[in-house]
């Protein structure tokens, strides 16, 4: 039997990275799986990588800004498993390296509504439908070595993910009643295709970054989908309103 077995996991940002191997990793624990994303293609490559492994899943296309949508795609997982047991709240993006005197406004609306909105919505929606049902729950929110530390060239990223460590921790608060763990997890640099973007035209400055951590490489998503996994599990049943933070030694300094 599986770490997760039994439990429908509910993952945003499916379609690759951190969030496809998210949803393996859980699905050969023994979840079942809703998935989504705005990335169709993706997400649809995520189905089948899932399904190939022999766990029941079902994908839906999803914009995390969206208050409409994201009831929608609930109302549709729970009618078709019966509920939701967890929430990965993976759904994230980055920006342009630029310092804060020179970040557009709309670029720092952008950043906002989809890392603190979108995990929000998140929350609320998926948290209502967790207290109605009455069997508890654990919400998993993505955050960021970067909602702990600052960075330079990376303000709205920043704040996002602080706004996110925060979050975790005031719902946490106000869902304990209902038997409804809410806990963050903090990823230093994962190769993914966000970091590839990010440090695409910097040079040296992945290196750089790099140098900061104790163990100096970037991790794959699956370290951290370990993480994840322990979160969605039993095993972190006295655990509410923490941060997990996966960064390869960046905050011990």
């Amino acid at each position: 039997m599986g770490r997760v077995s039994g439990k429908v996991v509910f993952i945003t940002g499916a379609a690759s990275g951190m969030g496809r191997a998210h949803a393996l990793r859980l699905a050969g624990e023994g979840a079942t799986l809703a998935i989504t994303d705005r990335n169709e293609a993706g997400l649809a490559d995520t189905l089948a990588a899932v399904q190939a492994s022999g766990a029941e899943a079902a994908a839906w296309p999803h914009d995390v800004t969206d208050e409409a949508a994201w009831q929608r795609v609930v109302d549709a997982a729970c009618a078709r498993f019966g509920g939701i047991d967890v929430l990965v709240n993976n759904a994230g993006i980055s920006h342009r390296t630029a310092s804060v005197l020179d970040l557009a406004a709309d670029e720092w609306d952008r950043v906002m509504a989809v890392n603190a909105r979108g995990v929000f919505l998140g929350v609320r929606t998926v948290g209502r439908r967790m207290r109605d049902r009455g069997r508890g729950g654990s919400i998993i929110n993505i955050s960021s070595v970067f909602g702990i530390v600052g960075g330079a060239l990376a303000s709205a990223y920043c704040a996002s993910k602080g706004a996110v460590r925060l979050l975790t921790k005031a719902a946490a608060a106000d869902l304990a009643e209902f038997d409804i763990r809410v806990n963050s997890v903090h990823p230093g640099l994962i190769d993914t295709p966000m970091l590839d973007g990010l440090l695409a035209k910097e040079g040296e400055a992945r290196q750089r970054m790099l140098g900061v951590q104790l163990q100096r490489r970037a991790a794959a998503p699956d370290e951290v989908s370990a993480a994840v996994l322990f979160l969605a599990s039993d095993e972190s049943s006295f655990m509410t309103g923490s941060e997990l933070v996966v960064d390869g030694g960046w905050t011990a300094r």
